[in-house]
């Protein structure tokens, strides 16, 4: 009998429109949100929760090690925007910003990335997003130049 390989590998990713489309009013987040479920879900991937503001999406999914993160981000965004854009919302146009943020995320640490993405609202009362996301990056050790990151609007 030879061995298996077993993996449990967890990601939280952060993106946001581009330009200063506050997009994401309640009907349309919650409709996208669903679509990016199901884009995840394609990719045979396990979407655990996706929520955020008008102006940023968080997610957190298991994923496969066969999918690179930066794969599983390209065809979020790119799926996304077509449908987005196939519902004619925006005169001119939705896109997403480049880049995105991705942090892994222990098996123990599952329920707090939960409750954090799952309170964005609450969170974001007190938090602006330029704020969380250098919080993010700082608390997960990320090296970074702050020319090279989102355009923030706030």
């Amino acid at each position: 009998m030879k061995p298996n390989t077993y993996t449990k590998l967890y990601v939280h990713l952060v993106f946001t429109p581009d330009g200063r489309q506050l997009a994401f009013k309640e009907s349309l987040k919650t409709e996208v949100h669903k679509y990016i479920y199901g884009i995840i879900k394609g990719l045979d991937c396990y979407p655990v929760l996706i929520n955020g503001t008008e102006d940023h999406v968080h997610v957190l999914t298991g994923f496969k090690p066969t999918l690179a993160i930066s794969d599983l981000m390209r065809d979020i965004k790119r799926s996304s925007a077509i449908y987005i854009n196939q519902k004619k919302i925006f005169p001119y146009g939705f896109k997403w910003q480049e880049g995105y943020g991705a942090f892994t995320v222990g098996y123990k640490e599952l329920n707090i990335v939960y409750n954090y993405i799952l309170n964005q609202e609450d969170h974001h009362k007190k938090t602006i997003f330029r704020e969380e996301y250098f919080n993010l990056l700082n608390d997960n050790g990320v090296d970074y130049d702050e020319n090279y990151l989102f355009k923030f609007y706030d």
